[in-house]
């Protein structure tokens, strides 16, 4: 809550900055929520295709341009977006796009989570609710979720999380319940005013702690059908992921004000990685830095052995050691 209070002065004190990040976290957001649902593509279509310089060849492509489009509505009309039965079946139509036959359709099967493990054994985790009942169960979750939020029965984050974990577990879609739900989460955010998807993709901060996030859900799915699970591990999850995000765009933002001039300041912000970067990251984290200047202080560091260089091209990662 304490942070949320400071993005009117972040955007006020370096909007250029966060007008870098907004660019990465899109990217990031569309990549990593698809991927989480084993969704890919080529390393080299990815930027081209989230920028819209080129078009959808195939259906991963198609699904990733897909959740582009549902950010981009979201971002532009969130305040005018109402969450009932039909925006959720927007949402769907947008990231199925036009190749999959059921997209913005209720499932008309009943489906179950199911676990794989290594030897190829299956593992029936979940068991949704049925195709006959989604409807009106959606129905329910929309107008349940209005009615705490105008009661004010739960903290508004707490709201948010119990209604998007009784969506997942519903599991209305044959297929993209994954990614509809993060949708989900970023416009009833963007509707309480917690502005941090914009800048920081929660996404892939999901994907970074997957296991964490599927313990959790399984968690406290335990004994939903009979309205006897409990939603603290998943509040846990849910809180603990906004809370990472915040703490790093806090941090992005200070290495912004880095007063050790340009060179420092992209030192610093290569050095506090913590998982794999590419140049355009580093770019949208130093936006006022020449890419000529960015590249000969990473060439620098290799040679100082301080960070490791993995792949070419625009496929090229870097590590910290």
């Amino acid at each position: 809550m304490e942070a949320r209070g400071k993005e009117a002065l972040w955007l006020q004190k370096k909007p250029e900055v966060l007008k870098a990040l907004r660019e990465l976290a899109i990217i990031q957001s569309a990549e990593s929520s698809n991927r989480i649902e084993g969704i890919t593509v080529e390393p080299r279509r990815l930027r081209p295709l989230l920028l819209q310089q080129a078009h959808p060849k195939e259906r991963p492509e198609e699904e990733l341009v897909g959740y582009r489009k549902a950010l981009d509505w979201i971002h532009k009309e969130y305040k005018n977006i109402e969450l009932q039965p039909k925006t959720i079946l927007y949402l769907h139509k947008l990231i199925q796009g036009d190749l999959s036959g059921d997209s913005g359709k209720w499932k008309t099967k009943d489906n179950e989570i199911i676990e794989l493990f290594p030897d190829g054994k299956r593992h029936i985790r979940f068991k949704a609710l049925s195709a006959k009942e989604t409807p009106k169960a959606i129905q329910e979750l929309c107008l349940g979720y209005h009615h705490i939020c105008e009661q004010k029965e739960l903290p508004e984050l707490l709201a948010i999380a119990t209604c998007i974990f009784d969506f997942l577990c519903i599991h209305p879609f044959r297929d993209g319940n994954g990614r509809i739900s993060r949708l989900l989460t970023l416009l009833l955010l963007y509707q309480h005013n917690f502005l941090i998807g914009r800048y920081i993709s929660l996404e892939r901060i999901t994907e970074e702690t997957k296991e964490s996030y599927y313990k959790s859900l399984s968690l406290s799915s335990e004994g939903w059908h009979q309205g006897k699970h409990t939603l603290i591990p998943w509040w846990n999850y849910c809180l603990s992921t906004l809370k990472e995000a915040y703490i790093e765009l806090s941090q992005r933002m200070d290495i912004s004000e880095s007063i050790g001039g340009k060179g420092t300041m992209v030192r610093q912000t290569i050095l506090q990685q913590q998982t794999l970067f590419n140049l355009a990251e580093l770019q949208a984290l130093c936006p006022s830095v020449s890419i000529q200047l960015i590249k000969k202080i990473l060439l620098q560091l290799k040679h100082k052995k301080k960070i490791t260089l993995s792949g070419r091209g625009r496929g090229a990662k870097w590590k910290v050691k």
